[in-house]
């Protein structure tokens, strides 16, 4: 899929009221927090409402974003809690080089690319 001009995809994770999280992906995320946060997306979100955004990150492309959301989905809570806390050092000693389907920089110094 090409990148549009001005388009961009997110990925994002909520809390949840009874502390679980939530990722998903989506082109206009203030929209889609709004829909969580107020029922209308429905789904698992809306029977766990109020929600918090505590994490998002920008792709150029909905493939690109979708890859990453079904990565962190498979995550574990404490390897969340170090993506919401931008820890990479404890995302490495959780695991990271197992579900990670880009290697990113070889210095282990930051995100992934």
């Amino acid at each position: 899929m090409a990148h549009q001009r001005g388009i961009h995809f997110f990925v994002y994770m909520l809390r949840c009221s009874d502390g679980s999280y939530y990722v998903g992906h989506t082109d206009d995320l203030d929209t889609r927090v709004a829909q969580h946060q107020d029922g209308a997306f429905g789904g698992y979100t809306a029977t766990r409402r109020p929600v918090v955004l505590v994490w998002s990150a920008e792709f150029a492309s909905r493939d690109q974003a979708f890859l990453r959301e079904r990565q962190v989905k498979r995550w574990g809570r404490a390897k969340k809690e170090a993506l919401i806390r931008d820890d990479w050092g404890e995302i490495r000693r959780l695991g990271l080089g197992r579900d990670r389907p880009d290697r990113g920089p070889s210095n282990g110094e930051g995100p992934p690319r």
